[in-house]
Formats: structure tokens, C-alpha cells, sequence
């Protein structure tokens, strides 16, 4: 078994074009283009995907290797996944050579080799090129062709990062000069992911609502931070593919995605000293900024989009922020979670309130309405602890004003929002009064 370190982006026509230039700035080996076949195999009900593993047998030069990757971490476009690797004499699967103990308890496994069949394939040519960087290899495959599933296909483009030799480190800051090129976005799908996705009849992919976190009780505060980021970095990835594909909602639910980041970054003022996210948040906030009026075809690949997601998948993969903690952060940090949602909520709710008590003239709804979107977003992070519908049913409301006063109807909101200043709390301590320290 092997783990594989890998970080996938999708590229530009104009950045694969000058990439073996990009390259050329680093000593290098590079390997001469070659044609790859890819067969991924599956069962009738899924079964290999309800167990996060894909199998395949790939094929290059009259030479075939079947592969098993089973669950692993994607996080931003890194992904970790343990693979098992056996050389075949020819195309036919038999998994029958793979470890026995790879398998969930009680799998028949040759009732599952008869059961297993071809779902879809890759083809695609590769090209590697093996970078020495700083005191690391790695590995730079850029692969070009399509997904393919009966009739349906997809394009390739990718340039995949894979660290063969040193530190996850050097494989991150590799990333960032190559981004800074411009013409490459991270990656979150695989290949088989797309694969899958094909074989279903390629179905319209939907919005989805905003990422609602259910963590256990007894959750750290730093693991409550990494689980809100984590969640709201692969709700921005899902919502980017659909915002490529010409969904103009997508859009719109990446830049409240990125307001809901900043917005978690504010939350943890109190344990994270300004310098452990300033540079991340003064991305966050340019690119919110320059995402209004957009074309995605051209933003998307810009180096402000994919240096700004390198910048959150390398905070939550590498935790450099940690370095520059005080005790005092550390002793907060390693509190209660849901103490602190608790807290922040009685906090979050009061300075709602207190932001949509008066309104002297119509023009003072439009100009607090972010602030507003803010502070509500804030109650969908914190809420975690408590049943999504109690949340919701608390939430509903809210919502309902915050429409309205971006479509301008504000004439009857001022009673409105008095009833809504009356609501009972859905969490615990909901009438506790903020305290400093807390």
C-alpha cells in the first residue's frame, strides 16, 4: 500500500501550452508524452462507491496495472487517498490478488469479482516532467483527453502535482509559484468522481443550500474552526463547476461562501491572533470584491481565485497559523466547542438586533443589508449543536426580511421586526449575557 500525495488542477489551453516553459525555471527530467487507457470497474448497485473506493485497470504499452484507492482526505485540490497497486498480464480484473484485509468484514469476494464490470473509462496522453524543488521531487503530469462513458464525454485537462520524495511543504509552495502563472484553478473532482458522474447520464448538477455543520458535542474549538472552513472550501469547489457550466446562481452562492469565511475568521477573533489569517482574509475580501460582473471562463483561472483557495486548503492542511499562537489562544482553542457556538450565538443575535432596531429612512435597509446577511450566516455556522430544523425554523424569518430588503420592500418591515426581536432562542444560554474572555 502507498499513499498518494497529490494536488489536481484544471488547466487553461494557454497554460498547458507554456507549461513545459513554467517548468524549465526548476532542474527537471522530463518523460515523453504517452497514450493511457483507463478502465474503471463498478457494481450494478455502486458498491465499490458506498465504500469511497474506484477501481481500474490502466493500460500503456501493452503493460496493465489494477489499482484500488480507498477512502482518503480531499481538502481543496490535495488529495490523500491509500492505493494498492498489482501488476496484470493482461486487461482482465481479478481482484483476487489484492489484500484480503482491504475489504469490509464479511465481503465475498468472489461473489464480487463476478459482480464487478466496466462503468467507464479515461483515455488521455501524459506528459511528466520530475521537478526537483527545494529538498523534494515532484512529479507534474499534465494529462490531456476524456472521461468517457458509453455515448457521454467529458474533456481532460489537468496538471496533477504528486510528491514523490520529500515534504508536503515543498509540494504546497511548488503550487503556489505555478498558480501565480496564471491558468490553473484546483481541482477538487477526480477522475473517477467525473467518471461516475457521466455514467449517470451526466444529470444537471442542483445548488445547493448552504453548508450546515452537525459536529458532536464534545468538539474542540479548533476542531470546530477546520470543520467550518473544510465544509465551506468544498461547498465553493461544488458551486465553481457549476458556475463554469453557466449557472448564474453559483455565482452568487460562492460570494456568500466567501462572506460566510470572513465572517467565521470574526467569529474567532478572540482565539486567533490578527497575523495567523490576515494575508487569507485580505484574499477572502479582494476576491469577493472582484467577483461582481465576472465571467468565470476568464476568473476562475486567475491567480487570485486559485492562490486564494491553495491559501485555505494550505491553512487547513498545514496549520502554519498554530506557529504564531499565544498560550492564552491555545487554552481557548482547546475549549468547548459548543460552548463557544453557545456563547457566540447570545453575542451574534444581540448585535442583529441591535442592527436592524431603527431605521430612520428606507436608504438605511439597503446599507445594512450585508451586515444583516453577515450576522445570519453567522447563526447557520454556530448552530451546529442543535436539529437542523429547529435552526431553520428559527432562521426562516430572518431570511424573509433579508429578501425583501434587497428587493426593496421595506414599507411594513418595522413591525416585522419587532416580533422577530421576541423570538426564544433555539440554543442553550440564549438569554446569558456576553462575557469578555469568553
Amino acid at each position: 500500500m502507498t499513499i498518494e500525495t497529490e494536488l489536481k488542477f484544471i488547466a487553461s489551453k494557454q497554460a498547458a501550452e507554456v507549461l513545459s516553459d513554467t517548468l524549465s525555471r526548476w532542474p527537471n527530467q522530463h518523460s515523453a508524452p504517452q497514450a493511457l487507457a483507463n478502465i474503471y470497474f463498478e457494481t450494478s448497485d455502486n458498491q465499490l462507491r458506498r465504500w469511497d473506493m474506484g477501481l481500474r485497470i490502466r493500460g500503456v504499452n501493452q503493460q496493465y496495472e489494477m489499482t484500488l484507492k480507498t477512502r482518503g482526505q480531499t481538502i481543496g485540490g490535495l488529495h490523500q487517498r491509500p492505493e494498492y497497486n498489482i501488476d496484470l498480464s493482461g486487461p482482465q480484473l481479478d481482484i483476487r490478488l489484492l489484500p484480503a484485509d482491504i475489504w469490509p468484514q464479511g465481503t465475498d469476494v468472489e461473489a464480487l469479482q463476478q459482480q464487478l464490470a466496466p462503468l467507464f473509462q479515461t483515455d488521455f496522453v501524459r506528459e511528466k516532467w520530475l521537478v526537483s524543488y527545494h529538498a523534494s521531487e515532484i512529479e507534474v503530469a499534465f494529462d490531456q483527453g476524456a472521461v468517457i462513458a458509453g455515448e457521454l464525454q467529458t474533456p481532460l485537462f489537468e496538471v496533477e502535482l504528486e510528491l514523490k520524495q520529500g515534504s508536503r511543504q515543498d509540494l504546497m509552495a511548488f503550487a503556489f509559484e505555478l498558480v501565480r502563472e496564471g491558468g490553473l484553478r484546483p481541482g477538487s473532482l477526480s477522475k473517477a468522481a467525473r467518471g461516475y458522474h457521466l455514467a449517470k447520464g451526466n444529470p444537471q448538477r442542483a445548488i445547493e443550500p448552504f453548508p450546515r455543520l452537525q459536529v458532536a458535542k464534545k468538539l474542540t474549538c479548533a476542531q470546530g474552526l477546520q470543520e467550518m472552513l473544510s465544509q465551506l472550501l468544498s461547498s465553493w469547489q461544488y458551486h465553481e463547476e457549476l458556475w463554469l457550466a453557466g449557472n448564474r446562481e453559483a455565482g452568487r452562492s460562492i460570494s456568500e461562501i466567501l462572506l460566510a469565511l470572513r465572517e467565521v475568521f470574526t467569529l474567532y477573533g478572540g482565539m486567533l491572533p490578527r497575523k495567523a489569517s490576515g494575508r487569507l482574509r485580505e484574499l477572502l475580501l479582494t476576491l469577493e470584491q472582484a467577483m461582481e460582473g465576472a465571467d468565470p471562463q476568464q476568473f476562475c483561472y486567475t491567480p487570485l481565485w486559485a492562490e486564494t483557495q491553495l491559501a485555505l486548503t494550505h491553512w487547513l492542511i498545514e496549520e502554519p497559523w498554530k506557529q504564531v499562537l499565544e498560550e492564552k489562544h491555545r487554552k481557548k482553542l482547546d475549549g468547548s466547542f459548543k460552548r463557544f457556538c453557545d456563547v457566540m450565538l447570545g453575542r451574534v443575535v444581540a448585535e442583529l438586533k441591535q442592527t436592524t432596531a431603527e431605521f430612520n429612512q428606507p436608504s438605511e435597509y439597503q446599507d445594512k443589508a450585508q451586515r444583516i446577511h453577515k450576522q445570519l450566516l453567522a447563526v447557520c455556522l454556530l448552530g451546529g449543536a442543535y436539529p437542523l430544523s429547529d435552526v431553520d425554523a428559527w432562521l426562516e424569518p430572518w431570511w424573509q426580511i433579508l429578501k425583501k430588503i434587497t428587493s426593496g420592500q421595506t414599507h411594513e418591515l418595522a413591525w416585522q421586526l419587532r416580533a422577530l426581536h421576541r423570538q426564544v432562542p433555539f440554543w442553550l444560554n440564549g438569554n446569558e449575557p456576553a462575557r469578555s474572555g469568553d
